[in-house]
């Protein structure tokens, strides 16, 4: 967004307050659609071999219970709890897999 309105790639930090203290419109409004309530970076660490990495969080991700490499078989989580229902989601920053595991209704 910086470079979309003219910003150089390197600032001085008494640029960086200049900006700050009298924010351009454009500014002002990313900051205002800022909630809060999603973080803008998440760090997702596999839970088999704990290799991690920061990545964006898709409106799409729900929470997960598991995360693990994709070359990981699912064999290698700790086994689904009796009740139970284990749901997977690829394509989870550059190399994951995330896994959901959630209680069955009993309908």
């Amino acid at each position: 967004m910086a470079a979309r309105h003219g910003l150089p790639a390197r600032m001085s930090e008494a640029d960086v307050q200049a900006i700050d203290a009298d924010p351009p419109p454009w500014l002002l409004q990313s900051r205002v659609n800022r909630t809060g309530k999603k973080p803008v970076w998440v760090q997702l660490t596999c839970s088999i071999c704990g290799f991690s990495e920061a990545a964006r969080p898709k409106k799409w991700w729900p929470a997960f219970t598991w995360i693990s490499c994709d070359w990981h078989t699912p064999d290698e989580l700790p086994p689904v709890a009796s009740g139970t229902r284990r749901t997977e989601f690829d394509g989870i920053g550059s190399r994951f897999v995330g896994v959901v595991d959630e209680a069955v209704s009993a309908d």
